[in-house]
């Protein structure tokens, strides 16, 4: 299913304004940004930058426009600032649930869930709370361009190969242009995933993260939380002799669109297992719910609320705690 249209950053600061929305904004700083993406049939490029640009410029005013989010079957939203995420996943859920999307698990994905083998985590919004490439073109100065081939790819709009080519080729990072970004940007490990991770190893279930985010990012992250590198699916990025950006490992599965069903169909494999569940909060997430792949999908959308992914789901959750007392009971 294809997200069209354009991004629209929105943000709220603490100068006074009107909201212009079906909801009135909190007060925030002009650092704490909410983002709607609203899927829209119409509109040039030219015309999706220009309300960027004026979007930006609305940074010292208090309004957000919440009714974007209901606009269009790939409408999205996102919290940029987990103090600003009560409010705005409220309202996500009442979308969600007018929508139809299914937030209560039934009893059989419930059995289903506790008798898996495995789960396996997608990582940019879904594990982590921001995603990593969208970051790191920040932090090279191509921010724009790059998290526009983001929505595209997480909507489904385009080929991932494609959206990742891309990316990578307007962002053209260096071994040292990452080396320095790592240095300066810790990961920001979602609320609640250690300890849905540690409960998943006390009931023996592994745990992969299958990812179309980056190995060189991704590895630390795996190993800060007891994650075995040989359980990481993930998008490698190739230099040359002089530490220049020489493209991407086209052999990794999550460099190509269906890579993640592959990814998780390889996983069964090598290990032998019956019953793998796939948490994620983006299209290509959902690619992994195909047969052979993964036995059930858990949409996430504590960072990035996107419907047409959250209809998909089999079940659809705000908090990855739901998951934790899901299992746990």
């Amino acid at each position: 299913m294809a997200l069209t249209g354009a991004s629209v950053l929105l943000s709220s600061s603490i100068a006074s304004g009107q909201a212009t929305g079906s909801s009135q904004a909190p007060r925030q700083s002009a650092q704490q940004q909410l983002r709607i993406a609203a899927a829209s049939s119409g509109g040039s490029s030219a015309t999706r930058c220009q309300r960027r640009a004026e979007a930006r410029q609305q940074q010292q005013q208090k309004a957000w426009r919440c009714s974007s989010v209901v606009d269009g079957a790939g409408a999205s939203m996102t919290v940029d600032n987990e103090s600003d995420a009560a409010p705005v996943v409220a309202h996500a859920g009442e979308v969600a649930r007018a929508a139809g999307v299914r937030l209560d698990p039934s009893p059989e994905l419930l059995q289903l869930i506790r008798s898996a083998d495995a789960f396996t985590f997608d990582v940019d919004s879904t594990f982590c709370a921001d995603e990593s490439i969208d970051e790191i073109a920040a932090f090279l100065g191509v921010g724009e361009q790059v998290a526009e081939l983001t929505a595209k790819a997480m909507g489904g709009s385009v080929p991932f190969q494609d959206a990742l080519a891309g990316r990578l080729g307007v962002m053209h990072p260096s071994r040292e242009d990452l080396e320095r970004f790592l240095a300066g940007h810790p990961p920001k490990i979602s609320p609640g995933i250690p300890e849905l991770v540690l409960l998943l190893r006390s009931q023996g279930k592994q745990v992969f993260l299958v990812s179309g985010g980056f190995r060189i990012v991704i590895h630390p992250i795996a190993e800060s939380l007891g994650i075995p590198i040989d359980h990481v699916f993930a998008n490698t990025i190739l230099f040359d002799h002089d530490g220049a950006y020489d493209g991407f490992d086209p052999n990794e599965f999550p460099s190509r669109s269906g890579g993640k069903r592959e990814a998780v169909q390889h996983i069964k494999k090598t290990h032998g297992f019956k019953t793998v569940v796939m948490v994620g909060d983006g299209i290509t997430d959902f690619e992994a719910r195909a047969e052979g792949g993964a036995d059930a999908f858990i949409g996430y959308g504590g960072v990035v609320y996107r419907e047409n992914v959250a209809k998909l789901s089999d079940w659809y959750v705000f908090s990855i705690a739901d998951i934790t007392t899901a299992l746990s009971q």
